[in-house]
């Protein structure tokens, strides 16, 4: 079973290195139908739950699921992460990390 870096279903890992993906940055990125991020207050984690699975997402990925909501442009998510995380290597990282999100199915 792969994993895709920033989430888990068992484990805080760290996410591994970006690999480039190419992403169309006009790319409206949303969460599939049927997938919910939710705040687990117990665990003190953010959830991605899907049918018949709960991944915990680790790091900064819910920062960035978060802004997923079919507005903003793949562009637009990573200038406003820049600007939260000056610094971080937001523009190589990102883009890679919703191509990986779309693999798996949760982004539409």
């Amino acid at each position: 079973m792969s994993q895709t870096p920033g989430a888990s279903t068992h484990t805080d890992a760290r996410p591994a290195p970006a690999v480039t993906t190419a992403v169309d940055p006009a790319w409206r990125p949303a969460l599939s139908p049927g997938i919910m991020l939710r705040r687990d207050r117990v665990r003190e984690a953010d959830l991605l739950v899907l049918p018949e699975r709960v991944v915990v997402l680790t790091g900064r990925a819910a920062d960035i699921v978060r802004l997923c909501d079919g507005r903003r442009e793949v562009t637009a998510i990573v200038g406003e992460l820049a600007d939260r995380f000056p610094g971080a290597p937001v523009p190589d990282e990102v883009p890679a990390f919703l191509a990986r999100l779309r693999e798996q199915g949760w982004l539409r």
